[in-house]
C-alpha cells in the first residue's frame, strides 16, 4: 500500500496504462544572425496553433463539464500572452542565438524551477502550467506527434508522471477508471478537471514506489484515502469490490429521491434549487430534482468572445432558463467578474488585492451602460417565468440604491419601446461581506429577499484564501463567527418579512441542515450534484431533534467542536435509519 494524496474521490479496480514519456531532441548548435527573424517567425507560428489548439480543447471541455472547468484552459492562454514569459524566450533567441524550440525549453525551466523554489504550494502547480503550455509550444516547433491515450481498449487505470489538463480534456470516462500520477496535488488544474469528470484520482507518489508502475500491472485506486496498491491480493480487491459497488448503488438509490420533496420526518419542508454556470445545466439540474434556480452565474455570457453581450444574446439565454424553470424561481446574479474573473476585452486595473478591489456590483454602477443592458434582458425575460434579480458583493444601502435607479432605467426604456416584463419583479441582494451582515436590518429594508453567499462570507471574514494551499486549513465554515453572522442576518430578513435563502457551499454540506433548521432557512440552492445527497439527509432528519443539537452548537467556542458535533449527529442520524453513515456523502 502506498499513501499519496487523494485529489478525486472514487474507487477504481484495473489495469495499468503507463502514460509514454516525451523525451525532447533539441538542437544544440548555435544560429546564424542571418537565421534569427526565421526563428522568430517559426515562434510566432507555433504561439498561433497553440492558441488556437487550446480554445479549441477549452470549447471541447465545456461541452463535457460547463464552464467554470473549463477556465482553466483561460490561465493557458494567459501564459502565451504573457509578456514577461515572451519577453524571456525572444531574448534567449536574439542574445544567444539559439533555436526557438531551445529557447522555449530554457524559459520553461527557468520559471519551473523559480516556482518550485516559492513555499506556496499553489504556485507549486501553476508551475504545472506553465509546463503544459510549454511543451504545446515545443512539440509545435518540433513537429513531434501527441502521444494518444488508447481508446478502443479495456478500461484502464492511467499512470503519468504528471498529467496536464490539455491531456485529461481528451479522456474518455468511460475508458479512463481511475488516475495515479506522480506529482500534483488536490490544487492542481488537472485534480480539478479529475473531480468534474468524475475520475478517482490519487497523486503525490513519485518518491514512494520502489520501482516504476509498468502497463498491465493490477493496481487499485482509494482516490477518497489517498490510498495505491500494486498488484493487490484477493482480499483487497473483494474490499474494494464492495466499496465500489456499494458507491454505484447509492448513487442510484439517490437518483430515486429526485421526484420526492425534501421533507424532514417530522414534517418540516426544504425548497432545494440549483446553482447554474449555463444553460446546459439546466438538465442535469431539473434531473436531480431541483425546485428551481436559486443562483444562475451570468459571467459564462461574458467569456469567450470580444465584446460585452448585445441585449438580445442575454435576452434569449435567460429567457429559456425561465421558460425551462416553468413555474419555479428563477433567480439571475448582475455580473460579477473582477477578482479571478476576468475578460479579455474589458481591461481591468491591476489591482495588488483584486478580491477586495474593482469588482462586482462596483463595476456595474461604475460602468453602468453594459449594467443597464443586462437588467433590460433579465427584464425581458421576467415576462416568460418567474425570474428574479440580484446583486452581488452588496456592502451598502447607497449601492441597492444606485442599482435600483438603474433598473427604473431599464423598465423605463421598455415601457417606451412596448416590451413586456414583470414590473413587480423581485429584487435581492447577496450577503457575502461582513458589512453587508452588520447592516443586513438596513439592507432588509431595500431588498425583496436576501441570499447569503457562504463561499466569500467565509473568507472575508476569517480573511482567508481557500485556494491558497499554506492557509487553506484555516478556511472553517463552521467557525462560530460564521454561525453568528448567519444568525444576524436570518434574523434580520424574518424581522423585516423578506426570504433568505443560502446559495454557497454551505448549502451543499449535509452537516449543515441543523443549522437551516434551528435558523429557520428553508430555501438552499447548491451545486446539481448535490442536491441528491442533501435531500437524502433532510428526509432522515428529525427537525425538532437537529435544532436542539444546533442550538448546542450556537453555543461552542471553536470551528473544530462545531464540525464534531453535527458530523456525530448525522451519523446517528443515518444509524437509526439503518444506513451507513457515510451515505449520503459517498457521491
Amino acid at each position: 500500500m502506498i499513501q499519496g494524496i487523494g485529489a478525486a474521490t472514487g474507487v477504481a479496480i484495473g489495469k495499468a496504462f503507463v502514460l509514454p514519456h516525451w523525451e525532447l531532441d533539441l538542437p544544440d548548435s548555435e544560429m546564424d544572425a542571418v537565421d534569427l527573424a526565421k526563428e522568430f517567425e517559426r515562434l510566432y507560428e507555433g504561439i498561433r496553433t497553440s492558441k488556437n489548439e487550446i480554445e479549441y480543447i477549452k470549447n471541447e471541455f465545456k461541452e463535457m463539464v460547463g464552464h467554470e472547468e473549463s477556465q482553466i484552459f483561460d490561465a493557458h492562454l494567459a501564459i502565451l500572452e504573457d509578456p514577461v514569459f515572451m519577453n524571456e524566450i525572444q531574448g534567449i533567441i536574439e542574445r544567444q542565438y539559439k533555436a526557438a524550440e531551445v529557447a522555449v525549453k530554457e524559459a520553461i525551466d527557468h520559471f519551473v524551477s523559480m516556482f518550485d523554489l516559492l513555499d506556496d504550494e499553489y504556485m507549486k502547480e501553476r508551475a504545472l502550467d506553465i509546463k503544459d503550455v510549454g511543451n504545446r509550444l515545443l512539440k509545435h516547433l518540433l513537429g513531434a506527434p501527441e502521444v494518444k491515450l488508447p481508446a478502443d481498449t479495456q478500461p484502464y487505470i492511467l499512470v503519468a508522471k504528471e498529467l496536464s489538463p490539455s491531456q485529461l480534456v481528451h479522456l474518455n470516462p468511460s475508458h479512463v477508471l481511475g488516475i495515479v500520477t506522480m506529482t500534483g496535488g488536490k490544487t492542481s488544474h488537472s485534480a480539478i478537471m479529475a473531480r468534474a469528470l468524475g475520475i478517482p484520482l490519487v497523486s503525490g507518489i513519485e518518491n514512494k514506489l520502489d520501482k516504476p508502475i509498468q502497463t498491465g500491472q493490477q493496481l487499485v485506486v482509494d482516490g477518497d484515502e489517498g490510498l495505491l496498491y500494486l498488484e493487490p491480493d484477493t482480499l483487497i480487491v473483494e474490499r474494494y469490490e464492495g466499496i465500489r459497488d456499494q458507491q454505484r448503488k447509492k448513487k442510484e438509490q439517490l437518483q430515486l429521491l429526485a421526484t420526492v420533496d425534501a421533507v424532514t420526518k417530522d414534517g418540516t419542508y426544504f425548497n432545494l434549487a440549483a446553482n447554474m454556470n449555463s444553460v446546459k445545466e439546466m438538465e442535469i439540474a431539473l434531473k436531480n430534482g431541483a425546485q428551481g434556480v436559486g443562483l444562475f452565474r451570468t459571467e459564462f455570457l461574458y467569456m469567450d468572445r470580444h465584446n460585452f453581450p448585445t441585449e438580445e444574446e442575454q435576452f434569449e439565454v435567460y429567457k429559456l432558463v425561465a421558460e425551462n424553470a416553468g413555474q419555479a424561481s428563477v433567480v439571475i446574479r448582475t455580473l460579477d467578474i473582477g477578482g479571478d474573473k476576468q475578460l479579455d476585452y474589458f481591461a481591468l486595473p491591476e489591482e495588488e488585492n483584486p478580491f477586495l478591489g474593482y469588482r462586482a456590483i462596483r463595476i456595474s454602477l461604475d460602468r453602468t451602460e453594459p449594467f443597464q443592458t443586462q437588467l433590460t434582458a433579465i427584464l425581458r425575460a421576467s415576462a416568460y417565468g418567474s425570474v428574479k434579480i440580484m446583486y452581488p458583493m452588496i456592502s451598502s444601502v447607497d449601492e441597492v440604491k444606485q442599482a435600483n435607479a438603474v433598473l427604473r432605467r431599464a423598465m423605463a426604456d421598455l415601457d417606451r419601446r412596448g416590451i413586456a416584463y414583470d414590473p413587480n419583479i423581485k429584487v435581492g441582494i447577496m450577503i457575502e461581506v461582513p458589512a453587508a451582515v452588520t447592516i443586513s436590518d438596513l439592507l432588509a429594508e431595500e431588498a425583496d429577499f436576501f441570499s447569503i453567499g457562504t463561499n466569500d462570507l467565509v473568507q472575508y471574514v476569517l480573511a482567508v484564501d481557500r485556494m491558497n494551499e499554506q492557509i487553506a486549513h484555516m478556511y472553517h465554515p463552521f467557525h462560530p463567527a460564521i454561525l453568528r453572522m448567519l444568525r444576524t442576518t436570518v434574523e434580520a430578513a424574518h424581522r423585516a418579512g423578506i426570504p433568505v435563502s443560502v446559495c454557497g457551499e454551505l448549502a451543499g454540506d449535509e452537516r449543515a441542515i441543523p443549522l437551516w433548521l434551528e435558523l429557520g432557512v428553508k430555501d438552499l440552492s447548491m451545486s446539481p450534484q448535490s442536491l441528491l445527497r442533501v435531500k437524502h439527509r433532510i428526509l432522515n432528519t428529525n427537525a425538532a431533534e437537529a435544532k436542539g443539537e444546533a442550538a448546542a452548537c450556537f453555543k461552542l467556542r471553536t470551528s473544530s467542536a462545531v464540525e464534531e458535533r453535527l458530523s456525530a449527529f448525522a451519523e446517528r442520524s443515518s444509524y437509526r435509519n439503518g444506513t451507513n453513515g457515510t451515505d449520503s456523502t459517498a457521491s
